[in-house]
C-alpha cells in the first residue's frame, strides 16, 4: 500500500498508526512538538490515559471507552516510536516480547500443565514464575520490581504482597488494628511539619495493609469515595440552587444538615 493510502486507509490498523506516528515524529516533516517529546514527557499522559480508560469502564461509556482505549494504544506506539529511533526496541519487538510473556506464565493453557487448578494454585504458580522472571533479571531482593510509578497505594499493597510472602506480615486483622491505633497516636502527637509529614503517611501505609487484610483494593475504594463525596455535594449545592442561594452564601452547620439530608436519602449498596 502507498504511503498516502495508508495514511487515509480506513482499515489501516496499526500499520496505519504506526505510520501517522513516524510521520509526526519526522524531523524534517513532522509535528515541532511531537519531535520535541522523550520518554520522560510522554511518560505522564500515559498515565493520564490509563486512568481515563478505568474512568470510562466506571462510567459503563463503551463508546467512550472505545476512543480511551485508542488514546492509550497510541502512548505505546509513541514509546515504540522513540524506542525504534534510539535503537532499542520496536513496536514488533515490544508485542513479541508480551506474547513470549503471556505463554511463559500460562503453561496450564499453552504448555502441558493441567487447567484443573484452583485460583489460589494458579496464583501462586503465576507468583512463582515471576520470581523466576526477576532473578533473571537480577532483581534478587524481596521488594525488587515493584514499580516506582504506581499510585502510592497501590504500590503500598505490592510492597506488602512481597512482604508476606516471606512472613513478614500480621497474621490477623486485630494486630493491623492496632498498629493503626498507635500510628494515629502518633499523627496526633506530632509537632513539626516533617513529624506530622512522616506519620500520616506511616498511617495510609497500615490503612493499605487493613484493605489488604480485607481484601478491598484502597484505590478502587477511595475513588468510589470520592464519587460518593461528588453526587452528596452536588445534591447540596442542588437543594440551595432551589432557594437561589450558592454554598457560599451558606454556611457549615447549613450544609452539613443538607449533607446528612442526603445521606439518608441515599440507597444502602449493602
Amino acid at each position: 500500500m502507498e504511503n498516502n493510502d495508508l495514511l487515509h486507509a480506513k482499515n489501516g490498523g496499526i500499520e496505519r498508526l504506526l505510520y501517522i506516528m513516524r510521520r509526526l515524529r519526522d524531523p524534517d516533516t513532522g509535528c515541532p512538538w511531537d519531535i520535541e517529546q522523550s520518554f520522560s514527557s510522554i511518560a505522564p499522559y500515559t498515565i493520564e490515559e490509563a486512568y481515563e480508560v478505568a474512568d470510562a469502564i466506571a462510567r459503563g461509556d463503551m463508546a467512550d471507552l472505545k476512543g480511551e482505549l485508542g488514546d492509550l494504544l497510541l502512548q505505546t506506539v509513541y514509546h515504540t516510536a522513540i524506542g525504534e529511533e534510539e535503537g532499542l526496541f520496536t513496536f514488533h519487538t515490544v508485542a513479541d516480547a508480551i506474547s513470549d510473556k503471556m505463554v511463559a506464565r500460562h503453561p496450564h493453557v499453552f504448555g502441558d500443565q493441567s487447567r484443573d487448578k484452583t485460583a489460589e494454585q494458579q496464583t501462586i504458580d503465576w507468583e512463582t514464575i515471576k520470581a523466576a522472571e526477576r532473578a533473571r533479571a537480577d532483581q534478587t531482593r524481596t521488594l525488587d520490581g515493584v514499580a516506582l510509578g504506581l499510585p502510592a497505594l497501590t504500590r503500598a499493597v505490592k510492597l506488602q504482597k512481597r512482604a508476606a510472602r516471606v512472613g513478614f506480615d500480621w497474621p490477623d486483622i486485630e494486630q493491623v488494628l492496632d498498629k493503626i491505633r498507635e500510628e494515629i497516636d502518633e499523627l496526633t502527637a506530632a509537632e513539626s511539619a516533617a513529624h506530622r509529614h512522616e506519620e500520616f503517611g506511616d498511617v495510609m501505609f497500615v490503612m493499605a495493609n487493613l484493605a489488604r487484610h480485607l481484601n478491598i483494593d484502597p484505590e478502587q475504594a477511595l475513588r468510589d469515595a470520592n464519587q460518593k463525596f461528588t453526587l452528596r455535594f452536588n445534591c447540596i449545592e442542588d437543594k440551595l440552587q432551589q432557594e437561589g442561594r450558592t454554598p457560599s452564601q451558606s454556611d457549615l452547620a447549613e450544609m452539613d444538615a443538607l449533607w446528612n439530608a442526603v445521606k439518608q436519602e441515599e440507597p444502602k449498596p449493602y
